[in-house]
This record gives C-alpha cells, sequence and structure tokens, in this order.
C-alpha cells in the first residue's frame, strides 16, 4: 500500500514526504499543460495563457520542492504515489465547451486546488508522528497558505477585467462580517441538526465568533489605501467566507504591522476548512 493510501501521519520518513510532495505538483503541472493545449486547439489563446501562467507558478512550487529534497539529501526517496485526496481537480475544465470557461473560472479552480493541498497539510501536520515529519508538512501547509493567497489576487483581477463595473455598497466592518458569517453557519448546523457535518458547522461558527470579538476589540491597522470595498450585499456563508478570506489574505501581504500580519493569516487559516465545509452544502 502507498503512502498515499495509508493514513497520511504514517510517513515513515521527511524522504517519503517530499516524495510525495514533488508527485502533487507535478501532477498539477501535467494538468494545466494539458488544459493549456486543450485551449490552444480550440483557439482560446487567452484561456491558454492563463493555464500557461498556472503552470510557471506550479513549476516554482516544484522547484521549490526539489532544492528542499536537494538540501535534506532525499533525492533517493521515491514512494508509488497516488494523489491525496484528489488535491488537483481540473473541475471538468478539460471536457466542457471553452465558451463556458473564463480567467476567473480558471483562477477559482487553481485556488481551490491550492486550499485542498493546504488543508493536506495542515492535517499531515496536526497528525504526524514524529517532529520532523510535523515540521516539513507544517512548512508545506504555510507555502500552500501563500500560493491560495497569489492565486486569489490574480483572481481578483480577473474578476475585475470580467467585471468592470460592481455597485459599490461601501466599505466593510470585518466584525459585522464575522458575526453574520457566525449566524449564517449556525444557521445551517440547526438544519442539518446532528452529525459530523453539523458539528464541522457549529465549530467554524464559533470560530468566527471569536473573529468577530478579536477584531471589535482590537481592530486591524489598515491604512485607507488598502480598504477593501464589498462589492456586493454578502448575506450567504460561502461569498462571505470567500470574501473574509480574501480580506485576511489581503491584510496579510500589505499591513505593516507583523502582530496584525500573523493574526490575519491565522484567521485565514480557519477559514479555508470552513469553505471546505459549506461547499459541501
Amino acid at each position: 500500500m502507498s503512502a498515499m493510501n495509508s493514513e497520511p501521519w504514517k510517513f515513515a520518513s521527511l524522504g517519503a514526504l517530499l516524495a510525495i510532495a514533488r508527485a502533487t505538483e507535478q501532477e498539477a503541472i501535467d494538468g494545466y499543460v494539458a488544459l493549456s493545449k486543450r485551449m490552444t486547439l480550440l483557439g482560446r489563446l487567452d484561456l491558454a495563457q492563463v493555464f500557461d501562467s498556472l503552470v510557471l507558478e506550479e513549476t516554482g512550487h516544484l522547484h521549490q520542492v526539489q532544492e528542499w529534497r536537494e538540501s535534506a539529501g532525499q533525492l533517493q526517496a521515491t514512494v508509488e504515489v497516488d494523489s491525496p485526496e484528489n488535491l488537483y481537480d481540473d473541475e471538468g475544465a478539460g471536457l466542457i465547451a471553452p465558451e463556458l470557461l473564463s480567467a476567473y473560472r480558471a483562477f477559482s479552480m487553481a485556488v481551490r486546488n491550492e486550499e485542498r493541498a493546504f488543508m493536506f497539510w495542515t492535517y499531515v501536520s496536526a497528525n504526524a508522528q514524529s517532529y520532523e515529519i510535523s515540521q516539513a508538512a507544517e512548512r508545506m501547509a504555510r507555502e500552500e497558505l501563500g500560493h491560495v493567497a497569489k492565486l486569489r489576487r490574480e483572481r481578483r483581477k480577473a474578476f475585475h477585467m470580467e467585471k468592470a463595473k460592481t455597485q459599490d455598497s461601501g466599505e466593510t466592518d470585518l466584525s459585522s462580517l464575522e458575526a453574520t458569517l457566525s449566524r449564517q453557519l449556525d444557521r445551517m448546523a440547526s438544519d442539518i441538526a446532528s452529525g459530523t457535518l453539523a458539528d464541522d458547522l457549529r465549530r467554524h461558527g464559533e470560530e468566527a465568533r471569536a473573529r468577530s470579538d478579536s477584531i471589535a476589540q482590537n481592530p486591524f491597522d489598515i491604512g485607507s489605501s488598502r480598504r477593501i470595498k464589498t462589492p456586493t450585499p454578502a448575506d450567504k456563508a460561502l461569498p462571505l467566507s470567500e470574501l473574509l478570506l480574501d480580506y485576511y489574505l489581503d491584510i496579510g501581504d500589505h499591513t505593516t504591522s507583523e502582530p496584525d500580519a500573523d493574526r490575519a493569516r491565522g484567521f485565514a487559516a480557519q477559514l479555508i476548512p470552513c469553505l471546505r465545509t459549506v461547499r459541501i452544502l
């Protein structure tokens, strides 16, 4: 049985973990290369360029893993690999008509792939049976969170290019948005009543309340040039979670306060599993 098909915290060595990391990055590269070729053949050169940019991004990730393997002396470590939890998913982009695709949708797909990778490595780190494996997985999770932030920025650019005119409802109160999210998650949990999914929703709701209280008591120090506008009323859990995650990633990238940057990235790390839960519904 391969390391991917066994419990991830049972990785036998750092070499096995890094070999799997390399394989998952290569799988994403192969997938985006195939999509680029398809878009080129179908005459959608604009989308081919988007997928080419994703190939470059993933190739950079692969080089990082390769350099880590070299520095750790783990180039000879090999394992039989299947992607864990289907980290790469083209979400039908390789089959549907190209007219139904857009740069925004392509970057959205890439964002979700990176979020799944972040979740996987966070899970590995939390359940690892050795300190070395835990720290290596934590490093991978941090890098994936950085990738999420970068691709979300590209997705926002694509959104604004495709939707040049959006209704501006004013500056956003993050504490109020978190309180709204908490109520939405609690309502969803009540509708389900019981079970693991309901428990997860309640836990995410509690985290949202804690974030709301934290921001109310200690607002982020955000310069006026970094203030983000809410393009549409965010009153549903999925778009609200997406919006808040973008805020926190943006704050983490641009605030001059290191404590604020750390807190924002911590909030972002909480919202990724929340998004995953909400998407199930």
